[in-house]
């Protein structure tokens, strides 16, 4: 009995949703064909909205490309990150031995100055 009332509900969903009627349409359309498709899920899918095999097939391809090409950047962009840190890291440090060097400069001077007196 269960099973029953659940078949129901579906049926209803379906009916509800308008599944039932898009389905229908599309079955009708392909019974009216005089030559029949030679895929009639083909058929059915173009008519509900959906690619034909060979646009699926392309869109793989591209969307396998795509894939491809985003790990590619992915990668480049990794690589320029790292670049730019090492970058940032080689002038903090030539900033940081700059103004040591000024430091000790300004020191021998006044070691100079000391010794002259």
């Amino acid at each position: 009995m269960e099973k029953e009332a659940k078949k129901e509900g579906f049926r209803k969903y379906l009916e509800a949703s308008g599944v039932l009627d898009a389905l229908t349409k599309v079955l009708v359309a392909l019974y009216e064909q005089n030559d029949k498709p030679s895929s009639a899920l083909e058929f059915v899918q173009l008519k509900l909205g959906g690619p034909s095999l060979s646009e699926y097939e392309k869109l793989q391809a591209e969307l396998s490309d795509l894939q491809i090409k985003y790990n590619e950047l992915t990668k480049e962009n990794q690589e320029r990150c790292r670049e730019l840190e090492e970058m940032k890291h080689t002038q903090v440090e030539a900033s940081a031995n700059k103004e040591l060097d000024v430091g000790n400069t300004h020191d021998e001077e006044l070691n100079t100055d000391v010794v002259k007196c």
